[in-house]
């Protein structure tokens, strides 16, 4: 019903930025909540931030908060990832997730019926 489709990965040094985005379609975007996770090799998917369907409200990760940001551009289908001050750490693969209800809360994985392939972010030293 939803397909997602990320971009904007890449190779970036320590400190540097980058914006992720995801394309939607296949339904009206305004009706489904959406949200970016990330996972590294060998650990288990991490939530990093959702948006509501407005794009009112948004959610952080605690590995997120004060460096990356969330919006939507439902006029675009597109939903965006800003990341700055990116660190070693946060080299992953990131994945864009939608749904149009979310029951326990948008960080968890389990509630997202749609997902994207993902685009890998690496962060050099």
């Amino acid at each position: 019903q939803v397909q997602l489709v990320e971009s904007g990965g890449g190779l970036v040094q320590a400190g540097g930025a980058l914006r992720l985005s995801c394309a939607a379609s296949g339904r009206t975007f305004s009706l489904y909540v959406t949200g970016w996770f990330r996972q590294a090799p060998g650990k288990e998917r991490e939530f990093v931030a959702a948006i509501n369907r407005s794009g009112i409200n948004t959610y952080y990760g605690d590995s997120a908060k004060g460096r990356f940001t969330i919006s939507r551009d439902n006029t675009k289908n597109t939903v965006y990832l800003q990341m700055n001050s990116l660190k070693p750490e946060d080299t992953a693969v990131y994945y864009c997730a939608a749904d149009a209800r979310v029951t326990a809360g948008p960080q968890s994985a389990r509630e997202y019926d749609y997902w994207g392939q993902g685009t890998q972010v690496t962060v050099s030293s």
